[in-house]
């Protein structure tokens, strides 16, 4: 043999070294820019939250301003509407304290026809109104506000709400309400007027909240919501039926919830205004919808980055031409003792080491000397030992001829007995069984006919075993000739031999499999008899899977344990009933189906439920449109 000159490395040393000194100081530098960018970007959240925060409770302020103002205005109009509630309750009385009989028109008249009466009944509905589009207009939509209706109802005092829109139109109005005498009622008054929107014209909250809107420069854009979830300032969205969910979400929890858009790089803030007065019946509670951009700030992180990054590449350079001089004067003594060693490695084995550098180079050299006279040696050694190797290698190839057809013929001779065997012990195991059936009919009703009974199943399990052998050998036997199979008739010609039931819909499929494709059902659907009881039932199902048929044969017996499953179709693996067979059928099962290409695996009939019966599952190939595999 002749050795193999090593291999060089692809860079030399200096560059490696040179490589080193960078990876080590690589890590340093980047580490020291991540904790200076980690810094500036939480200084510039932290700014930008500030920001947000200002912001909100800034608006917030405002909001409480303009709704202190309109709260003065409505109060204005409080005792208007208190003092009408005398002729709504005089009708009241005149009707005979019947809704039914009340002229709310006249009423509405004598009042100057500026307010509308509305009837609300013990369940929050509105059973009588002079404003027509209100009438069945059912409060108990609104909890809250339901609640607090109810509370008036049932107390004895007027009631003076604040102005708001109505819940069908969107218009202005102005409510007060009164209890009826016997509580029964609700009396309610709307006052709407032209002024309402004039006044509500000079005190908005778009105009409150733009100047702090106007000094952060992050706010993309601000919404505000009603209790209702209905937006009166800001344009709309496509996505608002989600973004309403979240207003809604925001004024039941009474908080702050924030929804990051990374796609759209905005931050949406839904901030709760908490307006509500014990003393009105409506919430004037608000949603501020607040979206907010982070490109500014990521902006200013980008360009930190790229400052970063030019520090980089400027102290990488320096260090680089710096590691680049010392590693080239460090390996200089290097460079000289691989030229020698190369001389060496290329058969000139007379090529003196020279020595130079500091002392670990000088016995480096020494070293090399050693092993160039100890290579000599070895040469000389391996030389010989090639020469035995070789004598060696033909007297063992010769040995392995010998072996090898000793082998083939041993394999011929065992293949021989038991075809021999199979065929004899067969031959009498039916022959046996021939004369069991005869003598056991003779003994019918006889106590020997119990025993002769065991007899039969012990032959009965012997000629069982004789056919599982003869299909395992057939199986090992060499490589599987596949051909079309019509799978429609091989299951009804097993289903005809069985004991049991078997229901089957039937199949126009055709798969790759050989003759032995039988052995599987007849596996399957004997062992779904032998274990299933008496009473069990049977059905074949075979369903289309792309390349691949799937079959299924179910069972409603009682079923096979997970930990039982997963073993099943190893071989000599019995299962746990007392009719446990000899543990080769279902072995035998895999290895045919592993033979044709599928795969086979035990399931529950019913998914989770063991005890509901077993389903053994297996796939075959399909055959080739022209019935080729």
């Amino acid at each position: 043999m002749t050795a193999k000159s090593p291999v060089r490395p692809s860079l030399p040393l200096m560059l490696y070294l040179l490589l080193a000194i960078l990876l080590a100081t690589f890590p340093v530098v980047c580490l020291l820019s991540f904790v200076d960018s980690a810094a500036v970007r939480q200084e510039l959240e932290a700014n930008a939250e500030a920001s947000r925060n200002q912001t909100e409770s800034g608006i917030v302020l405002a909001v409480n301003l303009v709704d202190a103002g309109l709260k003065l205005f409505d109060r204005t109009l409080s005792r208007e509407m208190e003092e009408g509630f005398a002729l709504f309750i005089a009708e009241y009385e005149r009707a005979g304290r019947d809704p039914g009989e009340m002229d709310l028109l006249r009423v509405k008249e004598e009042l100057g026809g500026r307010m509308d009466l509305y009837i609300i009944d013990e369940d929050g509905v509105i059973v009588y109104t002079t404003h027509p589009p209100d009438l069945g207009l059912d409060f108990r939509q609104m909890p809250d506000f339901y609640g607090r209706i109810t509370d008036i109802r049932l107390g004895g005092a007027f009631a003076a709400d604040r102005v708001v829109s109505g819940i069908p139109s969107g218009e202005l109005r102005k409510y007060a309400y009164m209890p009826s005498p016997d509580h029964r009622y609700l009396f309610e008054l709307g006052l709407a007027d032209s002024e309402f929107r004039e006044y509500r014209t000079a005190l908005k909250y778009r105009e409150a909240v733009r100047e702090l809107v106007d000094e952060n420069p992050d706010v993309a854009e601000i919404r505000i919501f009603d209790c209702l979830g209905e937006m009166f300032v800001g344009e709309a969205h496509p996505d608002d039926g989600r973004r309403l969910e979240i207003v809604r979400k925001a004024y039941r929890e009474k908080g702050m919830i924030e929804v990051e858009n990374a796609t759209a790089v905005e931050l949406t803030r839904y901030v709760f205004v908490d307006m509500a007065d014990l003393g009105y019946a409506s919430d004037m509670s608000l949603v501020v919808e607040l979206t907010y951009t982070v490109r500014r700030a990521e902006a200013e992180l980008a360009g930190m980055l790229g400052r970063h990054a030019t520090v980089l590449l400027i102290a990488f350079f320096c260090i680089g031409c710096f590691s680049a001089l010392a590693a080239h004067h460090l390996t200089r003594p290097i460079r000289v003792l691989v030229e020698d060693v190369d001389a060496i490695a290329r058969g000139d084995l007379e090529r003196p080491i020279r020595v130079s550098g500091d002392a670990e180079f000088v016995h480096l050299a020494k070293s090399v000397s050693a092993m160039v006279g100890s290579l000599k040696e070895t040469i000389q050694k391996i030389r010989k030992s090639e020469e035995e190797i070789v004598r060696h290698s033909h007297v063992l190839e010769e040995q392995v001829r010998e072996r090898t057809a000793a082998l083939e013929e041993s394999s011929r001779m065992a293949t021989l007995y038991l075809d021999i065997m199979g065929h004899d012990i067969n031959n009498a195991n039916n022959v046996a069984n021939l004369y069991a059936d005869l003598l056991h009919a003779e003994l019918k009703g006889e106590p020997e006919a119990e025993l002769l009974g065991k007899a039969r199943k012990g032959l009965t399990k012997s000629i069982e075993i004789v056919k599982n052998v003869n299909t395992i050998q057939r199986v090992q036997g060499g490589a599987p000739s596949l051909c079309p199979i019509d799978l429609d008739t091989v299951i009804r010609a097993e289903i005809e031999r069985s004991s049991a039931p078997v229901t089957h819909a039937g199949t126009t499929a055709t798969v790759l499999a050989d003759d032995l494709l039988s052995e599987v059902f007849a596996n399957l659907i004997g062992n779904a008899a032998k274990h299933g009881g008496p009473a069990v039932e049977i059905a074949v199902r075979v369903e289309d899977s792309g390349e691949e048929i799937l079959v299924s044969v179910e069972d409603t017996g009682p079923g096979i344990p997970d930990a039982v499953k997963v073993r099943l179709f190893e071989r000599l693996v019995r299962g746990t009933h007392g009719t446990a067979g000899t543990g080769l059928g279902l072995y035998i099962s895999r290895m045919l189906l592993e033979r044709y290409g599928g795969k086979i695996w035990a399931d529950d009939r019913v998914e989770g439920r063991p005890e509901c019966g077993t389903a053994i599952r297996f796939t075959l190939r399909k055959a080739g449109e022209e019935g080729d595999p």
